[in-house]
């Protein structure tokens, strides 16, 4: 059976709550685990077999490391990959309506739709399995997971059939309790969704015709019409109409919204490198570093041998670790340079970003409640009463940090040189 997947990667307007991290880089681009973020869902697509290409949707704009990526990406999976660029941002149906002939091109049997900020194990076979066993040729499904009642409400809620799985009712971030299963941005249709987009579309060109005023946002009524989402306009209307179901995972799921998500999905995926990949593991060795627990260094990086990394550590290209460093549950991306007997807690250090002897970085762990199995992240917001909100450290690019000072929960954004300690700032 021929097969696609899209990726939805969204565009440079988004990624607000990533930032400074996405000044520099396309977030799918960012690193999550040695590897790009998008990167996962690539070599999760490339195992299925059938699957003849993949498309990476979005509004960047064409982008040199972007195309890079996807270069080496089509070289390492063997498998076609292209980026098609939406002219605006059209909602997570619109940009599959919009390139739908590019989808079908080929004769694809049924296709994957996977959002790029989602942190997962993947279970595409699975979900294939599951479709031939329940409903028709032409039924979609949807992945969810258990949330418990609180953070469920923050998400896209499912009320499920318990014998089919059948999708009889769907809110997306209900105001109150609806279900604890929720979407997990990961989808299969068949090319019948789009009659069910299509109607939609007609739906919101005839309102545009009624309410001309309605399309005076935007310079072109057209493009406002093809603004469609998946979520709110397409799954709430086929609840209930039998053609749409659930498929529960057990497996581990995340959004990466915000930076500190991202050394949470770090964590989630190089515990999963035990046996997925188990050659990106460092271990310990005579004159290497000391490793505790899951820990990840490009071959680039040079770390000194009185180091202790771990658990949950990501060192970047080209990184420099002096003597003496201990670094926990942290991302040090490409270039960064940490002196002798710095301590790096909990915190995204920046690409070039530099740290001086015996400083001190530190951030508060976003992690999900860990007695609770059905806990999610939390997407915190900066700001809590006016103050911000205690969460990782952020170095962005190019920062310096000299030596003896302390920095805590505070963000600094990118080639700001530092003079003194700071705690709870956004460093301007």
């Amino acid at each position: 059976m021929p097969l696609k997947a899209v990726i939805l990667i969204g565009g440079p307007q988004k990624g607000t709550r990533f930032r400074p991290l996405s000044f520099e880089v396309p977030k799918p681009l960012f690193p999550v685990a040695g590897v790009p973020m998008v990167q996962h869902h690539i070599e999760a697509c490339a195992k299925v077999p059938g699957l003849k290409e993949i498309l990476l949707m979005g509004f960047y704009q064409p982008h040199e490391a972007l195309s890079r990526f996807l270069a080496a990406a089509q070289q390492e999976f063997k498998i076609p990959i292209r980026y098609l660029q939406e002219y605006a941002a059209l909602g997570t149906a619109g940009g599959i309506y919009h390139f739908r002939d590019q989808i079908l091109a080929g004769g694809a049997d049924a296709f994957f739709v996977l959002n790029a900020d989602v942190c997962s194990e993947f279970p595409l076979q699975e979900m294939l399995d599951f479709r031939q066993q329940h409903g028709d040729t032409d039924s979609f499904v949807i992945l969810g997971t258990t949330a418990n009642r609180t953070q469920a409400l923050n998400y896209g809620c499912i009320v499920a059939n318990a014998d089919t799985q059948e999708v009889q009712h769907y809110v997306e971030k209900p105001s109150t309790f609806v279900s604890e299963i929720i979407n997990c941005g990961i989808y299969l249709f068949t090319p019948a969704i789009f009659q069910h987009i299509g109607q939609v579309f007609q739906r919101n060109q005839q309102e545009l015709a009624l309410c001309p005023y309605l399309g005076e946002e935007s310079s072109n009524g057209w493009q406002r019409a093809e603004v469609i989402r998946l979520e709110q306009d397409v799954f709430t209307a086929l609840a209930g109409s039998g053609k749409l179901y659930v498929y529960k995972t057990d497996g581990f799921w995340s959004q990466i919204k915000s930076a500190g998500s991202a050394i949470y999905a770090s964590r989630l995926y190089l515990n999963q490198y035990s046996q997925s990949h188990p050659e990106r593991l460092a271990q310990n060795k005579p004159g290497g570093p000391i490793i505790r627990g899951n820990v990840y260094i490009h071959p680039t990086a040079s770390v000194d041998s009185t180091a202790v990394l771990g658990p949950n550590v990501s060192i970047g290209e080209g990184v420099t670790v002096g003597a003496g460093v201990r670094i926990r549950e942290s991302i040090i991306l490409h270039g960064a340079s940490l002196h002798d007997h710095t301590c790096v807690l909990n915190t995204i250090v920046g690409w070039d970003s530099t740290i001086g002897r015996w400083a001190r970085v530190e951030g508060t762990p976003s992690d999900p409640n860990p007695n609770d199995p059905y806990a999610k992240i939390d997407s915190e917001t900066l700001f809590r009463d006016g103050r911000l909100t205690p969460s990782i450290t952020i170095l962005g690019c190019s920062v310096t940090i000299p030596a003896e000072v302390v920095i805590l929960n505070s963000i600094v954004l990118p080639h700001k040189e530092l003079s003194r300690s700071y705690k709870n700032q956004i460093i301007l």
